[in-house]
């Protein structure tokens, strides 16, 4: 069987190399999935995306104009856990650890108990919801403190492997959203709420002023 470390090159090759227009493209129907998926929910952690994951910026934009609340993570390297702060503008970001945006002077404490989905980053995944992230296990230990919260993973559909090594903890997803498809997986309807509206890709009046210019033409 592929190793982790293994599959994790082969994975990020694919995305890497994705095209900057493909990359957008394919964001702009998952941004169109996640919006119809995330309407029940208000309060909302979502990461902030660094090149070349799943752009995140266009949905939190989104969620804010909605008037829900966001949250995002802030990596604490000694730990490998995540803090969290409230954002509520995008102006807040400045480069973090990893290169990774974070609100580091205009932080606002957040607690885990309030939120209602999260927005998780990944290197790959399976149909199972198994998810291949970059190896330090951030998440997997933030969902091992919060493991009723549901999991929504967002990826391009050629980061999916056939079948992702696992351990232990490991966190599972309960949807992973990709251009083509939210694919609900085996944790929804027996740890979490079913979070399903039906994964449609209509363009909502916000998407629409938030990806001006960058829907792409079919």
């Amino acid at each position: 069987m592929t190793t982790k470390a293994e599959l994790r090159t082969i994975l990020k090759e694919r995305r890497e190399a994705l095209s900057l227009g493909d990359r957008r493209e394919k964001g702009y129907y998952i941004t169109c999935r996640l919006q119809e998926l995330l309407k029940p929910y208000h309060t909302i952690l979502a990461y902030v995306a660094k090149d070349p994951e799943v752009e995140s910026m266009v949905i939190i934009n989104c969620l804010l104009e909605e008037g829900k609340t966001v949250l995002v993570p802030i990596i604490e390297k000694e730990t490998h856990t995540l803090r969290l702060s409230y954002l509520t503008s995008m102006d807040q970001l400045e480069p973090g650890t990893f290169r990774v945006p974070e609100p580091l002077t205009h932080e606002q404490p957040a607690p885990a108990s309030s939120i209602d989905a999260v927005l998780v980053p990944m290197v790959g995944f399976d149909r199972a919801g198994h998810r291949l992230g970059y190896g330090a296990g951030y998440y997997d230990r933030f969902f091992e403190k919060n493991p009723h919260i549901p999991r929504i993973g967002m990826a391009y559909a050629c980061q999916e492997a056939e079948c992702i090594p696992t351990e232990e903890f490991d966190a599972r997803m309960d949807y992973v959203v990709t251009e083509d498809e939210v694919i609900r997986c085996g944790r929804v309807g027996d740890e979490v709420d079913d979070l399903s509206g039906g994964g449609s890709t209509a363009q909502p009046a916000i998407l629409a002023e938030q990806t001006e210019g960058l829907r792409p033409s079919r």
